[in-house]
Parts: structure tokens; sequence; C-alpha cells
């Protein structure tokens, strides 16, 4: 098969380069092309010299990176990626858009919580949101896809079986996530500072966090009713990695055997959800630097409460990896090509 040729817009944030990374090794993609406003001119290995001799590119303009690709990963804050998808379908090129642009069903929605209108409405037409797990048959022949937030795919994934059999109401639901300092991006801010992050723990954005309507959108869809979640994200003092903590409650009647084998049918076949044995915890080390999901289920019975913790690697499974699982899908590849990694040991 002739190599995909791969550009990326935002190579040179967090997300962008985990994207280089992933791609160094995948077998049937090749990145031709990047680009950076921030950097424009240099290597890419000026910027990460750990890919001197791997990837020594010369930063571009993105549209000369749409004009050398034939499928374009933008990794650009929200209200960026629009205009570039204009180009790309103009241009016949397939936009996966690891921001917020593609990702609201509701036009209204992204207005009320990233506070601008689209610029070019008529393109989300063009556009899927796709969790391959949930959504894998939305990107046979998309123009656009949307790659979900790294919060809503922790807790998409940790609560899609038991909200899609019935097995808890829909109502009352609280989720308590935590993310690594990788999820704020690479610009520095006072709480991602070393001295003010090192050795500290807290809550921020309770309640009015941006990825709030995102995974209301999808718990909706996936128990086919309007849903609404309390949501409260946490700052962790480590580089990667999200663990979500959802509290769900239990129908009249269902037992733990039940939830549990609704979730291990659910996933079985699926490469990059693991339920892991009863007794187990999530752990946000065990999925570093891999595109799996980890679920462990926990019951507190006298309270008739279902307890999900669901971990990822917030920049591949909630980023890049992801990214490239909706690229394979979308090129009929098999969806773990080149992104068959293993978390390392320590």
């Amino acid at each position: 098969m002739e190599k995909i040729k791969v550009g990326i817009i935002g190579a040179t944030g967090y997300a962008g380069a985990e994207l280089v990374r992933l791609l160094a090794s995948h077998p049937v993609a090749e990145v031709v092309a990047v680009s950076s406003v921030s950097y424009e001119g240099q290597k890419f290995s000026d910027v990460y010299p750990h890919f001197i001799g791997i990837n020594d590119t010369v930063l571009q303009s993105a549209d000369e990176v749409i004009e050398k690709s034939e499928v374009i990963f933008a990794s650009l804050p929200h209200g960026l990626s629009e205009p570039l998808a204009e180009q790309c379908i103009a241009k016949g090129k397939l936009l996966i858009d690891l921001g917020a642009d593609f990702r609201m069903y509701s036009a209204e929605a992204y207005a009320k919580w990233y506070k601008r209108e689209y610029s070019h409405p008529e393109l989300h037409k063009l556009a899927v949101y796709s969790l391959p797990e949930l959504y894998r048959d939305k990107t046979v022949g998309a123009k656009i896809i949307g790659n979900p937030g790294c919060y809503p795919t922790s807790i998409s994934l940790g609560c899609a079986p038991a909200l899609r059999h019935g097995l808890v109401e829909t109502d009352g639901v609280i989720i308590d996530s935590k993310s690594g300092v990788t999820g704020a991006g690479r610009g520095l801010s006072q709480t991602t500072h070393y001295p003010d992050n090192n050795e500290a723990f807290s809550a921020y954005k309770a309640g009015e966090h941006r990825h709030t309507p995102e995974i209301e959108q999808v718990l909706s869809d996936i128990a086919g009713q309007d849903m609404t979640v309390t949501f409260v994200p946490h700052l962790l003092p480590v580089n990667r990695g999200i663990e979500s903590t959802v509290y769900l409650k239990l129908k009249d009647g269902v037992t733990e055997d039940e939830v549990r084998c609704a979730y291990e049918k659910a996933y079985s076949k699926e490469k990059f959800v693991r339920v892991l044995p009863k007794g187990s915890y999530a752990n946000i080390k065990n999925v570093r630097c891999t595109n799996y999901c980890d679920i462990s289920l926990h019951f507190d019975m006298r309270a008739r409460r279902l307890i999900v913790c669901a971990v990822i690697d917030n920049m591949v499974k909630g980023a890049a990896g992801q990214a490239i699982q909706n690229m394979n899908l979308y090129f009929g590849l098999p969806e773990d090509t080149g992104l068959c990694m293993v978390a390392p040991a320590f």
C-alpha cells in the first residue's frame, strides 16, 4: 500500500508533538509536512531535540501543509480549525480536528460554552464526531472528523455499557476527573507553573468546564434521552494521564454480576478498552504512553451506586492516539495500526 501523506498543523503543541512521535512508527503513514506559527522556519527537531535524526522537517505554513498532504491533523485552540476545514474540503483532503470546533452537534451549545459563533456553519453538516468504540461507522466517507476531548473519552467509555443497557438511572450522575498538566497545553500558566503545581492537588472550573456539553452530548446519545451531569475536573501534579471516577445510581434489582457482564460483553472485542478483574483499580500508570482505556467497576450496594473508574493517557487515547485510530478507520486499516504500545513498567 502506498504511504498515506500526513500533515500536522500545530505540530509543536503537546498533542501535535505526540502525533509526530506516534506516526514515526506507523507502517502506512508518513508525516510529510508540519506547521507552527510560533516556530515557522525552524526544524521540528530544534523545538523537540529528542527528534534529531528522526524528524528534522522544517516547520512551514498551514497552507503548505494542506497542499502537500492528503490527511491533515489540526491540533489548535478552538476557533482556528474551521478555515482550515474549508481549505481541506476545497482540495479534497481529510481534516481530523483535535480541537473543539467540530465536537458539538449544537451551534448554540458551542456558542454558550466557547463564547464564539461558528464562522462556517455549513461545514458542520459535513463533519462527524468519532469516538471509535462508540461511533466508528461514522468515519466512512467523512470529510471532517471531530476528535473527542480527553475527559469525554474516559467518561463516555466508562459509562456506555451501563447506560446502553439501562442498568443505571440517567439523573444524579456525578463525575470526578483528574488530569495531568499536559492537558492544559504547552503555554505556561500560574496553575501549571512547577512551584504551584508540584505537590499540589485541586479542583478547577467546577461545574463550568467546557467539556461538560460534550460529555452530556455523548451520554445522552447512548442513553437515548437528555442527560445533565455534574462534572468536576482536578489538576494532578503529573505530566500525563486522566482518571475519571463516575458515580451512577443503580436501578432497582440490578446486580453486580449484571453490570460486570454488560461491560465485559460490550468491550470483549475492543482492542483498546480493558475491563479489569474484580478487585482491581484502574491506574493511570498502566496506560501511560498507550492508546488503552482501563475500566474498573466498584459497587456501594448500601447506597445502590455503581462507581466506575476509567483511565487513559490524555495525550494518546485522549488526543493523538485516538486521532490516528480515526485515521486508520477512515482508510480501512486495522484500528491498532501504529498504536500497539505497551505502558512502561516504571
